[in-house]
């Protein structure tokens, strides 16, 4: 019987796992997906890059040197048009360590408390980078459009999701939808299906 390939997913955000881990078994249904607490501990990489793409790879790459196994890695964040598009990929980090998702989104709501609602513009981007040993390097960008309300709601998601309503689903932020309906809009649920199915070819 063929062995089941592997691939790790850089990540230790158990949320950010299962939504990852949900959208690729839609393409691999054959295939072991591994988290960052399924292998040997490794140095993280500092995210020091200055765009998304350049994180994802990043991660992907110490995945794939400490593990010698296929990696996926996303780096994704909020770009809020009053913000000139920040915090962008400081996102998780916004308003400094430790990260905490609730001080980031308290922090976004006190520097937009006097923007108008028609200057509350934003969008998520999600870049998916797959590299393997063998060298090859895959990224991907999905962007999820919408505005930035002033009150959180919901309780799904994570990050900046309680704030955020999507352009494709007015009037619910998209902490508030279930996980079918953010994976089917989402900036991370886009990238990963259009990535998905190429990861496919070169992991068969």
């Amino acid at each position: 019987m063929a062995e089941v390939p592997q691939v790790v997913i850089a990540t230790r955000n158990a949320k950010k796992l299962a939504e990852m881990h949900r959208i690729l078994l839609e393409h691999l249904t054959a295939v072991d997906v591994l988290g960052l607490d399924d292998v040997a501990a490794f140095e993280e990489p500092v995210e020091d890059e200055p765009t998304f793409a350049g994180n994802a790879l990043l991660k992907a790459r110490a995945a794939v040197a400490a593990t010698g196994l296929p990696a996926i890695a996303d780096d994704s964040g909020l770009c809020v048009d009053a913000l000139n598009a920040m915090p962008g990929v400081l996102s998780a980090r916004w308003s400094g360590p430790p990260k905490s998702d609730e001080r980031n989104n308290e922090l976004l709501l006190a520097q937009l408390a006097d923007v108008p609602d028609e200057r509350r513009g934003a969008h998520f981007v999600c870049a998916v980078a797959f590299v393997r040993p063998e060298g090859d390097e895959l990224v991907i960008e999905g962007r999820m459009d919408g505005s930035v309300i002033r009150e959180v709601r919901g309780a799904g998601g994570f990050g900046y999701d309680v704030l955020f309503v999507a352009d494709e689903r007015p009037g619910l932020t998209t902490a508030e939808l279930t996980r079918e309906e953010k994976d089917a809009i989402s900036h991370r649920g886009k990238a990963l299906r259009e990535i998905a199915p190429r990861v496919a070819a070169l992991l068969s």
